[in-house]
């Protein structure tokens, strides 16, 4: 079995083959009712995921308040929000799902990432994206209909610049002519930058590019097939496995034998099942689970320390080398 590449802290750490982890989506708060969460008690929160042992936090990049879209995220800047909680932080991943590279400048994505992988010691994850709201374009006066090529150039552009004196043209985004440099560079080699869903490329150009793979939520059946689909491209291309990761919406019932239901892009479910379901991920590949509590209806305290005390150590503690036959695999 291939292993993946060692890159930084937090890519080594989250990412283990035949192993989930498990992370929380920030805001950790119930805004069900609003596009716009508080953000009260935010710092205390971030702080208490690390400290149950967590294994990474995310958060979006939401650029406008977006409406017809229905969730603003945590309102702060992607970047200078990181940038704050690597000072407040000591271990856990710090990951953006996801940086929606046509509505930025590479440069500043590259800069920005660079400085916060230094800052926290390796603990940076770079989810990319093309992005999905057609009202941010023309508010930035960026052609929707070209993200696509886009986002090729800054993905290619972040890489470039992690060179010394990097020499590279683009269409879109300038060039370098190896007589300027960005200052800094990431802790390790590269950024480690993950792609979300499609991003309006072909699944070989992910599996012989990116570093990693977020993509939504799916039934375990089509999920399988996904995954085996990528991981046999990255197998006939690439000299590493590269991981698989997706978020899940998370409603944790009381009744810790509460069957599951379905939510938007998740469950409603007792704790019993959430360990039992999580097994399934981990058993057709998915190596991390980003859990958003955006619509957690039980006490956020005991949710979290639920989670930590009955699931985190089945997950987080060994590698199980089992595997589940995808012909056996249903939804719970």
């Amino acid at each position: 079995m291939k292993q993946f590449e060692t890159i930084n802290k937090a890519y080594n750490d989250v990412f283990k083959p035949n192993t989930l982890s498990i992370g929380v989506v920030v805001p950790i708060e119930n805004y069900a009712t609003s596009a716009i969460p508080t953000i009260q008690e935010h710092l205390k929160r971030v702080q208490q995921v690390e400290t149950l042992g967590f294994k990474a936090l995310w958060i979006r990049d939401i650029p406008f308040n977006v409406p017809s879209f229905g969730d603003a995220g945590q309102t702060f800047d992607p970047f200078t929000y990181l940038g704050f909680l690597a000072g407040q932080t000591t271990e856990i991943a710090l990951g953006v799902s996801s940086i929606a590279l046509p509505l930025h400048h590479p440069l500043h994505v590259a800069k920005s990432a660079a400085t916060i992988d230094q800052l926290s010691n390796g603990r940076l994850l770079l989810g990319v994206a093309s992005g999905d709201r057609f009202d941010e374009y023309p508010a930035m006066g960026i052609d929707y209909e070209n993200r696509g090529e886009l986002f090729r150039e800054a993905f290619d552009y972040i890489r470039n610049a992690q060179h010394n004196f990097p020499t590279f043209e683009t269409k879109n985004y300038g060039s370098l002519h190896g007589n300027i440099d960005m200052l800094p560079k990431a802790t390790t080699h590269k950024i480690p930058m993950l792609m979300t869903g499609s991003s309006r490329q072909t699944l070989e150009w992910n599996a012989k590019h990116a570093d990693g793979w977020m993509n939504y939520p799916r039934d375990l059946y089509t999920q399988n097939n996904t995954i085996r689909e990528y991981r046999e491209l990255v197998a006939e291309t690439q000299e590493f496995d590269k991981p698989f990761m997706q978020p899940m919406y998370l409603d944790l019932h009381e009744d810790s034998n509460f069957k599951p239901q379905p939510i938007h892009l998740g469950f409603r479910m007792g704790i019993n099942y959430l360990s039992d379901y999580l097994e399934k991920l981990r058993s057709i590949g998915v190596n991390h689970l980003a859990l958003n509590l955006r619509f957690n209806t039980m006490n956020m305290d005991k949710t979290l320390e639920q989670i930590a005390t009955k699931v985190l150590p089945e997950f987080h503690n060994f590698s199980n080398t089992k595997h589940v036959n995808s012909s056996a695999i249903e939804t719970p």
